[in-house]
């Protein structure tokens, strides 16, 4: 079982990686990286396309390491 879950991590882990050097990135330099906050914080632009997507599935794989992370803990006691 151990080795079942540290294999999905391990694939998880390279998956994620993938998936978030996919994604775009929000600013470009420094007046970006200012103006950028500013727009995410006040603007009303929503994610679309392919960026959300990659948004939900970053979000799924992120859940899915943390609990496998927990059950190689678990089971490798």
């Amino acid at each position: 079982m151990h080795t079942l879950f540290l294999t999905l991590l391990v694939i998880d882990a390279i998956a994620l990686i993938i998936v978030v050097l996919l994604q775009s990135g929000k600013s470009a330099g420094l007046s970006g990286a200012i103006s950028g906050g500013a727009e995410q914080l006040f603007g009303k632009q929503k994610a679309r396309g392919m960026d959300l997507v990659l948004h939900r599935i970053t979000v799924v794989l992120a859940v899915l390491f943390i609990i496998l992370a927990l059950g190689v803990s678990y089971f490798g006691i």
